[in-house]
């Protein structure tokens, strides 16, 4: 798990400002006005989860975060307000933020994020590969803003929260399920994104039970025996119709739970925290029969095996 600290506090005040551009854009966030004055204060404290979901939590005094950055991968993004005040403008839209409140988009979507007094702020960043397949068009999603005055939202903030406060002490152990459950509040937050969990034709009521039924099967993962049978009965519908709906959306029951489990399993040999499990721990960790078929079908997704994989994840670490 990597992490890194960062203080404008041990540097003199004529490189201070330029020092925070540089280490946001660590978090690939642009600056855009910085205080008309000599010297800046601002401190960052950034954590890397087992899964690659990125966790910052951001101490600084107004400016504002502005445009966009191009040069990161494909992922959601979402941000908690934690003390302070600020607006958020993004086509021709402008939101008041207070603390509790949640922002969330897409990368490489333009906007700026004013702070007009000291701040603190939680921000997260989701790779694709830990979303996808299970959001189908993360990049449809628009920004959006979930408040934290009532309903699951206030839960989400909460516990957003409560993780703002530990990050620092927090362990690898203790960070893979609120990771877990952080990508649960995610999506369901993002419920009402049609276009999200929309593609081929499901949309409205069916999209939303398409989502719950994803949401079942990753709890699922690592039985060996979870079939579409398992699934339909747990969600009391027919195998006919949970087909049906993964068609629609341009998938297979089969197909997308295979993709799930070579996730997690690419995710974990990808790992550091997981560098002592051997290659046929970590494909029975999540639901494979056998380390041969396993290999197979990861060299046929990936381009490589396991064990390739494995080696040139661990000497990009060392790099």
């Amino acid at each position: 798990m990597k992490s890194w600290k960062f203080t404008t506090a041990t540097l003199p005040e004529h490189e201070q400002g330029q020092a925070w551009r540089d280490a946001m854009g660590r978090l690939c966030l642009p600056i855009g006005e910085l205080p008309d004055k000599v010297g800046f204060r601002g401190e960052i404290f950034c954590i890397e989860s087992p899964l690659g979901m990125e966790f910052a939590l951001v101490d600084a005094e107004p400016h504002e975060i502005a445009g966009r950055y191009l040069n990161q991968d494909e992922a959601i993004w979402l941000t908690l307000l934690l003390e302070g005040e600020a607006t958020l403008s993004y086509n021709s839209q402008r939101l008041q933020l207070v603390p509790g409140d949640i922002v969330y988009g897409p990368t490489y979507v333009e906007a700026i994020m004013r702070f007009p007094r000291d701040y603190r702020q939680l921000f997260v960043k989701a790779q694709r590969l830990i979303l996808s397949p299970r959001v189908f068009a993360p990049l449809s999603l628009k920004l959006g803003h979930l408040s934290a005055q009532s309903g699951i939202n206030h839960v989400f903030s909460g516990m957003m929260r409560s993780l703002a406060e530990v990050i620092e002490d927090i362990s690898p152990e203790q960070l893979r399920p609120v990771e877990t459950a952080l990508t649960e509040f995610l999506i369901t937050g993002l419920g009402d994104e049609k276009s999200v969990f929309s593609l081929g034709g499901v949309s409205g009521a069916r999209a939303h039970h398409l989502q719950r039924i994803c949401q079942r099967i990753e709890t699922l993962l690592c039985e060996p025996d979870l079939t579409i049978g398992v699934v339909a009965q747990a969600e009391g519908v027919s195998t006919r119709y949970l087909q049906r709906l993964f068609t629609e959306a341009g998938n297979s029951f089969i197909h997308y739970l295979r993709t799930r489990r070579l996730e997690r399993c690419r995710a974990d040999l990808a790992s550091s925290l997981h560098a002592d499990l051997s290659i046929s721990e970590i494909c029975f960790r999540w639901g494979f029969n056998g380390s041969a078929h396993f290999s197979r079908v990861f060299r046929k997704e990936y381009g490589m095996s396991p064990r390739e994989y494995r080696r040139r994840q661990a000497e990009e670490r060392v790099v």
